[in-house]
Order: structure tokens, then C-alpha cells, then sequence
């Protein structure tokens, strides 16, 4: 967000965008939480990706290790169009979740893009069982007309395993 000022051009102020990138967490949470996935698609940018490693490469990258999750933007329209369908068995009916999201940190800025971490806590509740995911977040988002946009979504657990029955079947 920059102002103009006397002619000149402001950048935003710190704390200004880190209350941007706040907001844009805790709506992507309610969006996920509420299943409203094609609204949580229009999120991101045409170049995206969604990255979850495994629990024991937690700090493994895209193209070095397999990863639980790895889809471009192609693959992640598919898994949303699959997951609102009845073809995704694992999520029909559809898991309830409730998100946590905190410790919500700008890490940096160069240019139009905007390197961002959060801590999160997702409880998936499904078949009785209520399954705990710990970790954090690490985002790139693009300014795009003016909005947020992920370009880099990851996923990382602090958890040692996954349990047999908790899958991640859902948008972690």
C-alpha cells in the first residue's frame, strides 16, 4: 500500500503491512475452516505452489525430497475441484477443522513480494477422532492489482509422525 504524499510516494508503514498480512491469515483460515475453497483458490497467483514435507525432512524442499504435498497451481484446482466433489472418499463427508493461526511475522519485503510466517494449530475432526496438526506457515505473497497473493504456501509440521488414521486429506 503506498500513499501519495506532496508528490512523492510513501511506503507503507511496518506495522501496516504486517496487520495486512494478519488479516490475510485469519481469512484464509475462516475460508479452509468453512470449505469455501474456491473462494480460498482465487487466493492465489497463476504461478503458485503448496508445499507440505514430509515429517522427518521438515526443512526438505521442492525438486531435493518428496514432499506429502506438492502441487503447482494446475494440480492445486484439481485437488480443490476433487475435495468439493463426492470422487475425494477421504473428505466425503467433509472433515470439520477449526484453525489456529499466531505468532503472524513479516520476515521480508523486496519489492512487490512479501515473505511472511505464522504458527498454526489445525484440529481435524473425522470418524470420532480429533487429530492435532502443529506447525508453521511460510508464505510469498505477490501484490497483484493492488491484493495479496500466495505465490508459495508451505506447510510444515512439528509433529514427529502422522498418526494411522490422520491423513492429510483436507487443506492443511
Amino acid at each position: 500500500m503506498a500513499a501519495k504524499s506532496n508528490g512523492r510516494v510513501a511506503k507503507s508503514k511496518p506495522v501496516d503491512l504486517e496487520r495486512e498480512v494478519e488479516r490475510f491469515f485469519f481469512n484464509e483460515a475462516g475460508l479452509l475452516d468453512e470449505w469455501r475453497l474456491t473462494e480460498w483458490l482465487a487466493l492465489f497467483t497463476g504461478d503458485a505452489r503448496y508445499w507440505v514435507p514430509t515429517t522427518d525432512l521438515p526443512q526438505g524442499q521442492p525438486g531435493e525430497v518428496l514432499g506429502l504435498i506438492d502441487d503447482d497451481f494446475t494440480r492445486l484446482q484439481a485437488r480443490v475441484d476433487r475435495l468439493l466433489s463426492r470422487h475425494a472418499h477421504r473428505e466425503f463427508p467433509w472433515s470439520r477443522t477449526r484453525r489456529f493461526v499466531t505468532n503472524v511475522r513479516v520476515t521480508e519485503v523486496d519489492g512487490d513480494q512479501v515473505k511472511a510466517t505464522a504458527s498454526f494449530l489445525v484440529y481435524r475432526i473425522r470418524n470420532r477422532h480429533v487429530d492435532p496438526y502443529i506447525g508453521r506457515y511460510e508464505y510469498v505473497f505477490r501484490r497483484v492489482e493492488g491484493e495479496l497473493k500466495i505465490v508459495w504456501r508451505a506447510a510444515i509440521l512439528d509433529l514427529e509422525a502422522l498418526e494411522p488414521h490422520a491423513t492429510i486429506s483436507f487443506i492443511l
